[in-house]
């Protein structure tokens, strides 16, 4: 019950943010001088997807389209479309978390990934329609492939260090709601 408390609550949700944060200051750091040739994970956008499908409360619309704004602000991308499309995404995947909750990891695995690639070509589409260069396509691919193999890293991080753990059936909130 104590993991279901408003505390616990509201102390994840600033673990997330703090973790938001800590990802874009990582990412923003001037590592190498040259271009990557490879394109890295999303990691806050796979952060986001675990946590939705694992605890839907700890992570709330209003948390994450703050977070997401902040990292295309940050991150030089078109203020707002890739904000808007993770916080469509996750809310799908909190409506599918009670499902998703009763199968594999491979099946979340999947549904995340799934969830993932629509919100990656949507993307592409929509810089295309507006006639943003959207850059090269090789890129989204191998950034979109490398999110989708460091999900199931960032998954287990967040069960081992911050025991962000699947819901259980018949598992209740401080209010006595089923989760």
């Amino acid at each position: 019950m104590a993991e279901n408390s408003p505390a616990r609550l509201w102390s994840m949700r600033l673990v997330y943010l703090a973790l938001a944060l800590l990802i874009a200051f990582i990412h923003l750091l001037p590592m190498q001088t040259l271009p990557s040739r490879i394109a890295g994970p999303d990691v806050l956008t796979a952060l986001t997807f675990a946590w939705a499908l694992r605890r839907p409360a700890y992570v709330p619309a209003l948390l994450i389209a703050l977070v997401m704004l902040l990292a295309d602000f940050l991150f030089q991308r078109p203020p707002g479309l890739w904000a808007l499309l993770v916080l469509l995404a996750t809310e799908w995947l909190k409506n599918r978390a009670r499902t998703v909750r009763e199968n594999t990891f491979v099946a979340e695995w999947l549904t995340a990934a799934g969830a993932l690639l629509c919100i990656t070509l949507i993307y592409r589409l929509t810089l295309g329609i507006l006639i943003v260069a959207p850059g090269m396509f090789s890129l989204a691919l191998m950034q979109y492939g490398m999110t989708v193999l460091a999900y199931p890293l960032v998954a287990a991080a967040s069960f081992v260090v911050f025991g962000v753990r699947r819901t259980t059936p018949g598992e209740f909130d401080h209010t006595g709601r089923t989760l």
